[in-house]
């Protein structure tokens, strides 16, 4: 049976990710006529931004009443001066009674980037998992405490509610739909045809200095551990060195990261590790020694999830 879609967009949506959810779910419904197969998305456009991206579909725009598939795309809402502001103006209130609209009829929501914050709005989210921007966390954490929010994760399910990081990330979030509702033969075509690769953290893009940018905490705390990471620190030295209790610095570094403690202090240590095997001829050994590994498989299998390359490949690239 086919599903219906809508697809929300504000005037600020982010161009790239309204049309690559377009593009998937076009190829999907190709795929299964391809195959002999029914269509498997009705999609509609709605929002003050849809008669900007009409021009794209591929196939007659549908017309219903309520999704049982709600897709917010990354909406550009950090082009205004205020996020709270933003969420509070028409077009997201009506995206909020859209979203509230589908979720009441047991439908799915799922959204991307920016457009996490507009799901996040509704109330919905709170006391679920949830991912975003990684470079959003900060301001996701202060608007919507409620939500468990974990930016490693690239794209995360909760129940009717999926989420994914940043915009790019609507790539693998339209992925993973068409798995779940056209099935995983029509998804892994998508992939082969459209090149699209499959990531499974935003951690690779989680830079800490940046982060640190923004947030005293990030930084008075990064600062003092990257010195020490060969030292075996814990969480409670750092805590101590930045002057808060374990559970105050717990609680500020996941409000600005997304990360629990020791994800934060993992992320230091590959980012140097990366650091060191990109700028210099150490063994790679003697790279795990010093940001804190005695072993150093372990830090192999972590630099090679993160980034899915390896130490060596990682020193020939930066060679290169």
């Amino acid at each position: 049976m086919i599903l219906p879609v809508t697809i929300f967009a504000l005037e600020t949506a982010l161009a790239s990710s309204v049309t690559v959810t377009i593009d998937v779910l076009a190829m999907a419904n190709h795929i299964c006529l391809g195959n002999g197969r029914p269509l498997a998305f009705d999609v509609r456009l709605a929002g003050s931004g849809a008669h900007l991206f009409r021009p794209f579909l591929a196939f007659p725009e549908a017309v219903h009443d309520v999704a049982e598939l709600f897709i917010l795309p990354a909406q550009g809402l950090s082009k205004a001066q205020c996020y709270r502001t933003r969420l509070s103006e028409p077009d997201a209130a009506r995206a909020r009674d859209l979203v509230i609209a589908t979720a009441e009829a047991a439908g799915h929501v799922a959204s991307s980037c920016t457009g996490t914050l507009l799901l996040a709005s509704t109330g919905l989210l709170d006391r679920r998992r949830a991912t975003t921007a990684w470079w959003l966390a900060s301001v996701f954490a202060e608007l919507f405490p409620a939500v468990a929010l974990d930016t490693s994760q690239l794209v995360l399910n909760d129940g009717g509610f999926t989420t994914a990081g940043a915009a790019m990330a609507q790539m693998d979030l339209m992925v993973r739909l068409v798995a779940q509702y056209a099935g995983a033969d029509v998804a892994a075509a998508c992939v082969r045809r459209m090149v699209l690769d499959e990531r499974r953290s935003q951690l690779p893009y989680m830079a800490i200095g940046l982060l640190a940018a923004s947030n005293e905490s990030v930084a008075r705390a990064a600062a003092w551990a990257r010195p020490r990471l060969g030292e075996g620190l814990s969480v409670k030295a750092v805590a101590a060195a930045v002057g808060q209790s374990p559970r105050t610095f717990s609680r500020k570094i996941s409000a600005a990261t997304g990360l629990s403690p020791v994800r934060f202090l993992q992320q230091l240590r590959i980012e140097q590790a990366v650091d060191l095997i990109e700028t210099t001829s150490l063994p790679f050994e003697e790279v795990a020694f010093r940001v804190g590994y005695s072993d150093p498989s372990t830090l192999r299998s972590l630099i090679r999830r993160t980034s899915g390359l390896g130490p060596r490949e990682l020193r020939t690239r930066a060679r290169s």
